[in-house]
């Protein structure tokens, strides 16, 4: 093809030029779905090309600025009233509309697994929850799992964007499955009280410890924690030490399914039902084969057999087999079908029995245990069980057992994730331009092993929160941990108990142990969680009646002015 020159010289120009021309991008929170914080000036804030102008039109207004050399723009709403939906249309060298907007209440959601469990983790304690819980006034934000031991992120970053997280949804059968659960509850009583719109930034992360969450400039008065957030800023280091527990743990996992005597003879495993079980032990269940058998303290896997008489009106049906919590993990067979596993000892272990699988008469349960380190075994107040259409055949009591390997203790990964810093960079500071209500807090076990400074770290994290969020000293709700551990008659040194004893310093006065909640006047509030609030023992399952509790006591001028 011939050109002339001149038409060269101009494709050349529009070429070199086209990467220059920047477009107005906003952060993921500035999103369809968002719910605004009522009664604040609103920032709305983003990045475009340096000097690009930029005009943001919400509710029949205008405002533009421009943005500055680094492309950073903003401009601040002023206050708005409770209502929506609404439109925001975003206009530079491009165009961005964001729709369904709603103005009400925003809290940050944040903790360990306390806050993190999802509804769907809780739904069997709470029939037909989800199926009701279609509400367009209640949505959640998940902030993506994410750390960054650097610098404090502006935005979240692509990369972290699993499916389902990083955008507002919507209360709703498909959505609430993933919000947290202590998040939701709390949310639905907001907006059943004072029917305002309700957004929840989930911002958790299960096994955090609070120096996580804390900033670099907050954790200098820490030097431990602080010293070891900048050794994680080596991302050498980090790929090097996630590579030896990857090998090291695939090793011992390798190594026990080989010396497994339960897999060895494929035609007849251990979970078939013809197997003849007659040198097998008897231990109860629940309990751990330390304290139950001639095992002792022995790490590895051990398999454990029931027969089950089960009744006619059950026989064929679907059902769930129900094992309460098993350390460490554990796979179930139910008459030589698999019908499930859990990979870690903190999820409940529920499984789906699938139709025509059960029968009139004796039925057999195998359940395959996997012990890591420390006790192995069937942690007891949960209910172990066999449900189908009302019926319950309890299957707590002697069981027959048979170690299928002993193997090393495995000791755990190194959790670079829930290093001091990594997560406040990645899963807070991108939120901190963002106006809220305020925050709630469930978080605690993950410190307990090292109590004495808990104290320290939870006033510099709330007053670190405070200060970078600009909003004054709004309500920080946080909860107390339950009351755990096997009771003694005699007095023994606790540091759960000594964590607890932290959390209630936290605040300027004492209360009796009878109260349930101590507030101060800057609108911190504390509640206790009284152990029968749940019900199964110190399981994740009823943490979120916590917020029952929380909100049967909180001052309304706290959260509703």
């Amino acid at each position: 093809m011939n050109l002339k020159p001149t038409r060269l010289v101009i494709i050349f120009f529009l070429f070199i030029t086209f990467p220059a021309y920047s477009q107005v991008k906003l952060p993921k929170l500035v999103s369809d779905g968002m719910v605004l914080q009522r009664g604040v000036n609103i920032k709305i804030w983003g990045w475009a090309g340096k000097d690009e102008k930029v005009s943001v039109h919400f509710i029949n207004s205008t405002y533009n600025t421009v943005a500055n050399n680094k492309g950073d723009w903003s401009i601040t709403l002023p206050k708005i009233e409770a209502g929506g939906p609404y439109e925001m249309k975003i206009e530079a060298s491009n165009s961005i509309t964001v729709h369904d907007i709603m103005i009400g209440d925003v809290w940050v959601c944040s903790g360990q697994s306390n806050m993190e469990l999802w509804m769907k983790r809780v739904s069997w304690n709470y029939p037909g929850e989800i199926a009701r819980s279609e509400n367009k006034y209640i949505r959640q934000f998940k902030v993506p799992d994410s750390y960054n031991f650097n610098s404090p992120q502006e935005d979240i970053r692509p990369g972290d964007l699993p499916a389902g997280q990083g955008s507002w949804k919507i209360a709703s059968p498909e959505n609430t499955p993933d919000f947290s659960a202590a998040a939701y509850f709390f949310g639905k009583y907001l907006y059943e009280k004072f029917k305002v719109p309700v957004g929840l930034i989930n911002s958790s992360l299960g096994g955090s410890p609070i120096e996580s969450w804390i900033s670099a400039g907050a954790l200098k008065k820490f030097p431990k924690y602080y010293n070891e957030a900048e050794m994680f800023r080596d991302s050498s280091l980090i790929k090097k030490i996630e590579a030896a527990d990857d090998a090291r743990i695939n090793a011992w996992y390798t190594e026990l399914w080989k010396v497994d005597e339960g897999n060895k003879d494929k035609q007849q495993m251990w979970y078939d039902p013809s197997l003849n079980t007659s040198g097998w032990d008897s231990m109860k269940v629940p309990g751990y084969w330390a304290n139950e058998t001639k095992l002792g303290w022995v790490n590895g896997v051990v398999w454990l057999r029931k027969k089950v008489d089960i009744l006619s009106t059950m026989a064929g049906k679907q059902a769930k087999l129900i094992l309460g919590r098993i350390v460490d993990a554990d796979s179930a067979y139910v008459n030589g079908t698999f019908v499930g596993t859990i990979s870690y000892q903190y999820p409940p272990s529920r499984f789906n029995i699938p139709a025509n699988v059960l029968k009139a008469g004796e039925n057999n349960i195998v359940v395959r245990v996997i012990s890591n380190i420390g006790k192995g075994g069937f942690v007891p107040d949960k209910l172990y069980a066999i449900v189908a259409d009302g019926d319950t055949i309890n299957i707590a009591g002697n069981w027959k057992y048979q170690l299928g390997a002993p193997m090393p203790p495995l000791f755990g990964q190194t959790f670079i994730r829930w290093m001091p810093l990594g997560l406040y960079n990645a899963m807070i500071a991108p939120l901190l331009n963002y106006k809220i209500k305020g925050t709630i807090w469930y978080q605690g076990e993950s410190n307990a092993g090292r109590p004495s400074d808990y104290h320290s770290l939870m006033v510099t994290l709330i007053n670190d929160w405070r200060e970078k969020w600009h909003e004054g000293d709004f309500p920080f709700l946080f909860v107390q941990l339950p009351n755990f551990m096997e009771p003694t008659s005699e007095p023994v040194n606790s540091d759960w108990a000594l964590l607890r004893e932290a959390q209630l310093k936290t605040y300027p006065f004492r209360i009796p142990v009878w109260q349930s909640l101590m507030t101060s006047e800057n609108g911190m509030i504390f509640t206790r969680l009284i152990k029968r609030t749940l019900a199964t023992g110190y399981s994740l399952q009823r943490k979120s009646m916590l917020t029952g509790i929380i909100m049967l006591f909180i001052p309304d001028r706290f959260i509703n002015q």
